[in-house]
């Protein structure tokens, strides 16, 4: 496997809060010098300083005094001869005038370079802010000046690029506005949106101003660093509070929270450009233009990864209320699927194969909501059938008879070892081989069994494979691989889990019964019960194919995301540290990548099912590959 390189697919970016010395530059020039030289022991690429960070954004109507305007030129020049030999980019604020006018702008610093100047465009003029009074809304196109002998690019449509990541600027109120600034800079290509700033704070402000950053980071599908001004700014007439925040596609990977004091002035974080670049390309509506583009002379140099890697990428993480609320809208979402497919179609129930594991469980904990939905009583509504076949286990044919009969559904015992057995000799086979002809047999038996009992009694098949088996082909071709409708098309094994835990907290929570019956179904070895080794659950199906974290895991990065194979391995390897070995990780992943690929033939002919989540395998809306594809490339 190739060597891995964080740098291959992330960007280390900061947002620094210095300590602010109204008018004094020579004072703001050393504190942001302190928080820049912090950035570069850390690795970080761009760092990023509040709105008017040079002169302090509160200095009302000195920024217009003929000495300071000088001391900011000649503390950004200072800033500038301190970068040439760091690996970090700087951005920074300061007034600055071009021709006859006073702009409020940024400027960018690399290597001993002012690569560039972006001024503020929306220039706030109500209530508190004052803007207007002493500065000039910038041009939003970019045009060349001359600065300290050199030629730079001044204007606000204009992006920066650093070793192939590309990133714009918008200053406090461009982001405030209808029509954000960030919106043309990301037409343009920009993978990053760096905004310095100076925002008071008021009573709720915080909230609504992350908000309002991870509303934009998600959908312009961008990095966004957001660097706030400090509390030390002037509280004549208001109060700044320092917020910083960094995200990446609304996702918060740091904030430094309002009126943190002197702690945390510098915040870092790791932003996934691959993850940005799949996400635009997947959206086929992305705009797209052509803005100019001064390249940095830097590399990425960050040598690891610090954001934290869950382990399960699928369930949801947070306080119980946040958890709770997000299974209920997957719980939601697979029962009203059933319900939308049963009305129109006429059928009278759903008949579901209950096999005392969690699969089917879920599958019966969802009719149980929508019988509900469609006020119909689970005895009328839902038939399970127990089919014990030629290697089924006392505790789950049980644990499947008692859960139906506390959920007062109608259940029916069906043994299919004989079907089984006389298929096997009516085709020649000597049953003592439990080959996969042994093991399939007794899936498609089963599976024939529901479809025949469904015709029946006018009832659809409800199926119970979940996003892992999908993924994996861990099924039986036309036996537990069809269905009439398969609630479960879009659950990963790890979630499954979680929801049948929190069904046993909504849905029946007034059956006692039932939840102590859950509890031993949750704690039951995963098993397909096929071989006559699984009589006391000896078929062990993590023992087969691999531990399902894993697995779902890899789908995630895979799938949502189309990361390497080289990525997958490094972000699983730190997920997982201590928990399985770099080899045995690399097995897993092999396996994944290989059964992945030799079962699309099965994805291809899937039953219908509900999509709840940001990875589905249906081939008509979220997964299309030819089934004969060569796997090399990828290993």
């Amino acid at each position: 496997m190739k060597k891995y390189l964080p740098s291959n697919s992330y960007i280390r970016v900061a947002a620094a809060t210095p300590v602010v010395g109204l008018a004094d530059v020579e004072t703001n020039v050393k504190n942001i010098l302190e928080l820049y030289e912090l950035a570069a022991t850390q690795e970080v690429s761009i760092v990023t300083f509040p709105e008017m960070s040079l002169t302090g954004y509160t200095i009302g109507d000195l920024v217009s005094q003929t000495q300071l305007l000088e001391d900011a030129l000649n503390g950004l020049k200072q800033l500038m001869q301190f970068t040439k030999g760091s690996n970090t980019a700087i951005v920074v604020g300061l007034p600055i005038m071009i021709g006859n006018a006073l702009y409020n702008a940024a400027a960018v610093l690399a290597r001993g370079n002012l690569t560039g100047i972006v001024p503020k465009v929306n220039l706030p003029t109500y209530k508190e802010f004052y803007d207007k009074r002493w500065y000039q809304a910038g041009p939003i196109t970019a045009s060349e000046i001359q600065l300290f002998g050199e030629t730079v690019r001044f204007g606000a449509d204009q992006l920066f690029e650093l070793d192939g990541v590309k990133f714009g600027i918008e200053i406090c109120e461009d982001v405030w506005v209808p029509e954000q600034r960030s919106i043309s800079l990301v037409a343009g290509g920009a993978d990053l949106i760096l905004n310095p700033s100076a925002s008071p704070e008021l009573v709720t402000k915080a909230d609504y101003r992350q908000t309002l950053i991870a509303n934009t980071s998600g959908r312009l599908s961008a990095g966004y660093i957001y660097a706030g001004a400090d509390q030390s700014e002037s509280t004549m007439d208001i109060v700044m509070s320092g917020h910083a925040m960094i995200f990446d596609q609304a996702r918060l990977l740091a904030e430094r929270q309002p009126f943190s004091q002197n702690q945390h002035r510098l915040i870092c974080a790791d932003i996934d450009i691959d993850h940005i670049r799949h996400e635009r390309r997947l959206n086929t509506n992305y705009p797209d233009r052509l803005l100019p583009i001064t390249k940095l002379p830097l590399k990425r140099f960050q040598t690891n990864y610090i954001q934290d890697i869950a382990q399960h990428v699928f369930v949801p993480n947070g306080d119980q209320k946040e958890v709770d609320k997000r299974l209920e809208e997957v719980f939601t979402i697979q029962a009203i699927g059933l319900e939308q497919r049963i009305i129109p179609s006429g059928v009278e129930r759903v008949v579901l194969g209950l096999s005392g594991g969690l699969d089917s469980t879920l599958a019966l904990l969802v009719a149980i909501r929508t019988a509900r939905l469609l006020k119909k009583k689970p005895q009328d509504f839902i038939c399970c059938i127990g089919m014990p076949g030629l290697a089924s286990s006392k505790r789950t044919q049980d644990n499947a008879k008692m859960l139906a009969e506390a959920l007062q559904t109608d259940f029916k015992r069906i043994p299919i070892d004989k079907l089984a057995k006389d298929q096997l000799h009516a085709i020649g086979h000597n049953l003592t081989s439990q080959d996969i002809t042994y093991e399939n047999t007794q899936a498609r038996m089963r599976t024939s069994t529901l479809f025949n009992y469904a015709n029946q009694s006018k009832g659809l098949v409800l199926g119970t494979g979940d996003l892992s088996e999908i993924a994996l082909g861990w099924s039986t071709f036309n036996g537990d691989h069809m269905s009439g409708y398969n609630v479960n098309a879009s659950i990963p094994k790890t979630l499954v889990r979680s929801l049948v835990e929190y069904a046993s907290r909504a849905v029946i929570a007034d059956n006692p019964d039932a939840q102590s019956i859950l509890q031993d179904i949750l704690a039951t070895p995963i098993s397909p019960e096929l071989t006559k080794s699984s009589k006391d659950l000896g078929q062990k199906t993590e023992e087969i194919v691999g531990p399902y974290e894993l697995h779902d895991f890899f789908l995630y990065y895979f799938v949502r995301w189309g990361d390497s194979v080289q990525k997958i391995y490094f972000l699983a390897c730190m997920a997982f540290e201590g928990k399985y070995t770099p080899s045995e990780i690399k097995k897993w992943l092999e396996m994944f990548l290989n059964r992945f690929y030799k079962n699309q033939w099965k994805r291809s002919v899937m039953p219908d099912g509900p999509k709840v989540g940001s990875v589905s395998l249906s081939p008509r809306g979220d997964w299309r590959m030819p089934s004969d594809i060569n796997l090399s490339f990828m290993l």
